[in-house]
């Protein structure tokens, strides 16, 4: 009778296997860039609009201004990183994923911390938070090269 039972819990094993769903099937490479270009084109658009004229703005003045356009930057870049953290990664990319995204929570910080600056009328040490801005942005965007991102690239000097 062992034999039927064991035969049995097989079975049922078997078929409880069967019925899970193939959702678990492993993100690709080409998978996760489908599923995130969208978030960095939305972001991007958002941005060109969010930040037009910021550099004028900056040079006129008008830091104030300035400052409401970095945070607004900021608070969109922050809305694409947890739609971007929500996107299941490649196994095989997961920690280089992982840092990319850490780099793009870096770029937040120092949108804000730039805001702030301008905000308080530190022109100077807000350019200096914006040239940490491009420098950590080309760190960030060499490690997923291999993805050949279209909007996904983060690029400060197309604003700054």
């Amino acid at each position: 009778m062992s034999g039927k039972r064991l035969v049995l819990s097989l079975v049922a094993m078997a078929a409880l296997l069967a019925a899970v769903p193939a959702s678990a099937a492993e993100q690709t490479p080409e998978g996760y860039k489908e599923a995130v270009e969208p978030i960095c084109k939305t972001n991007r658009q958002a941005n060109e609009k969010v930040l037009d004229g910021v550099r004028k703005n900056v040079k006129d003045g008008k830091l104030k201004k300035a400052s409401r356009q970095l945070f607004a930057a900021a608070k969109a870049l922050k809305t694409a990183r947890t739609q971007l953290l929500a996107v299941e990664k490649p196994t095989e990319d997961a920690v280089r994923l992982t840092k990319w995204l850490k780099g793009i929570k870096t770029e937040i910080e120092l949108l804000e911390a730039a805001g702030r600056k301008l905000a308080h009328g530190e022109a100077t040490a807000a350019i200096q938070m914006i040239v940490r801005l491009k420098s950590n942005a080309n760190r960030t965007n060499t490690l997923v090269l291999d993805y050949e991102f279209r909007y996904c690239r983060i690029n400060p000097a197309e604003f700054f």
